[in-house]
């Protein structure tokens, strides 16, 4: 199974596909962030979002994509932006033909490392170490959409696991 995650963020949006094989081996495909000029009228940042992430998805082909719930926002135009970022991040999926997986920040820590309150520097070397990476993800978006990819994963996993195996 090949998953995009996707950190939406109003100044830059990371993006991570991670597949994972039968025997349950994760493997990093690609990792990066579309980075957004300040001065740039949102519809065409909203735009660009747009068209990266569906040239992601046809350069990847993953097989669905997840993204971070919103949970916090700074204060209220911080929050209608990331809603509108989250939007476009949906819409360009559901125009790929993909479903998106929404995973709250506590969910996507405790899947990665093991504890909900984990510290974005936690996240990123516990990513770097179950994909087997050289090095730590750039920039820390990239990182964490990685890690909402293996959240993903992990959930996808055990969900078939029960489902294979439902409880008498």
């Amino acid at each position: 199974m090949r998953v995009l995650g996707i950190d939406c963020g109003g100044k830059c949006t990371g993006y991570g596909v991670v597949e994972q094989d039968d025997r349950g081996e994760l493997r990093h495909l690609a990792c990066g962030a579309i980075s957004l000029r300040p001065k740039m009228p949102l519809p065409e940042r909203l735009n660009l979002i747009f068209q990266q992430l569906r040239a992601i998805i046809a350069t990847h082909r993953p097989d669905s994509v997840a993204i971070e719930d919103v949970f916090y926002a700074v204060n209220v135009k911080s929050a209608l932006k990331l809603g509108q970022v989250r939007g476009v991040a949906m819409l360009a999926a559901a125009t790929c033909g993909l479903e998106v997986a929404e995973y709250a920040p506590l969910a996507i820590k405790s899947a990665v490392v093991g504890y909900g309150r984990a510290d974005k520097s936690q996240v990123q070397q516990m990513v770097t170490r179950l994909l087997r990476l050289p090095a730590l993800p750039q920039p820390q978006d990239a990182s964490d959409a990685l890690a909402i990819a293996i959240c993903h994963l992990h959930t996808a996993a055990t969900l078939s696991r029960h489902a294979a195996h439902p409880a008498h």
